[in-house]
């Protein structure tokens, strides 16, 4: 007769990494791109982590301007060489057009600088390869921006409950990334596919890079995946629905949905949630908002055979993974993530797009 104890499923409580910031002047930070507002989060990040930001170069000149009231000791670079050709800059951060953003880590690790970019890091599977090959001939690092578990304490926690075998193995990850669209205020790329690359390109790389981190799968088959434009039909290139279905090398499943139809109502720009199913329990992570509970999120339920849980997670746990990224640009290794699992996360994303894509097309010619 099988027996457990249930006090191995009780008292667990997030905990705060105790990474160290990276001395002063060893990280030097250029920032090519502001298209994105993500550049802000990114820096605010490696600033808290040790990192200074010396440049920042976009052909916007008020974009730039606003970039400087927040980081008012960055210098305006004339162009992106000018960053480039400063010796002392070991680490470029880029929120640029998505189309653009492997081009300028090209380049940043052709002068021998670490990258940082924002999702999603490529449009195309040729961006990607080129990517790989030049990280593999100059030993740089290729860091993307997964924000949606990067920079959310309980995705965070999330991790500390995995591994302290809190819900046992897991058997599938289901996420649901709603965003707000606001399209009077998008620029005109953000609506041509060549530029954007499509919705699972973009956000959906969010949820299949989570579903590869908490499963631990190393690579992953697309079983199925769709797009469709149900709202803005002025814009024939745009998606602004998008779901995937896949299985991981290790038996794990994932089924995603992402939308750009979060209502006005909503007091968030999204009502992210990410449910992590385990043999012995299960989590629910509400990100950004738990809704009619006047949270600003960060909330995580915790079901396993100790009992039920809520936690709020805000300020529990930090954001390790600048500090870890820093610490990397300086010993020159990969401790924050894997350029595997990085590049893994890009290239399943465009797989998926790429089978959507393929998919829309024959309906559109069997009508």
């Amino acid at each position: 007769m099988l027996t457990f104890n249930p006090t191995h499923y009780i008292n667990f409580e997030p905990k705060h990494h105790k990474e160290v910031p990276v001395s002063q002047n060893k990280v030097l930070m250029g920032v090519a791109g502001l298209e994105h507002g993500h550049i802000y989060a990114m820096c605010h990040g490696m600033k808290e982590a040790g990192v200074s930001i010396r440049w920042v170069f976009d052909e916007d000149a008020d974009k730039v301007k606003a970039f400087q009231k927040v980081f008012p000791e960055v210098k305006e670079a004339k162009s992106y060489f000018q960053i480039l050709e400063d010796k002392s800059v070991n680490l470029i951060a880029c929120a640029s057009v998505p189309s653009k953003r492997c081009e300028i880590g090209l380049q940043a690790l052709d002068y021998g600088k670490h990258y940082f970019s924002a999702k999603a890091p490529f449009t195309t599977l040729g961006q990607l390869k080129a990517a790989e090959k030049k990280v593999r001939e100059t030993g740089l690092n290729w860091a993307v921006f997964y924000s949606e578990r990067l920079q959310v304490e309980s995705a965070n926690f999330a991790e500390q409950l995995i591994d302290q075998g809190a819900i046992g193995d897991v058997v599938q990850v289901l996420g649901m990334g709603p965003h707000r669209l606001n399209a009077d205020q998008r620029p005109e790329w953000f609506f041509w596919k060549e530029t954007y690359g499509g919705i699972i390109c973009d956000i959906g790389s969010h949820q299949i890079e989570q579903f590869l981190w908490f499963t631990g799968a190393k690579d992953a088959t697309i079983l199925s995946s769709s797009v469709q434009n149900k709202s803005l039909p002025q814009f024939p290139e745009f998606e602004d629905y998008g779901d995937a279905h896949l299985i991981g090398d290790n038996g794990s499943v994932h089924y995603f949905r992402i939308d750009w139809f979060t209502p006005e109502g909503l007091s968030n720009w999204g009502d992210g949630r990410t449910f992590i199913l385990g043999t012995d329990g299960y989590i629910e992570l509400r990100k950004y908002v738990d809704i009619t509970e006047q949270s600003t999120g960060e909330r995580l339920y915790l079901v396993n055979h100790g009992g039920e849980r809520r936690y709020d997670v805000k300020g529990k746990t930090g954001f390790p993974y600048f500090y870890r990224l820093a610490h990397d640009v300086v010993h020159h290794t990969s401790t924050t993530m894997s350029q595997r699992h990085t590049f893994k996360a890009a290239e399943l994303s465009l797989l998926a797009q790429q089978k959507a894509d393929q998919c829309c097309y024959k309906e559109e010619e069997s009508r």
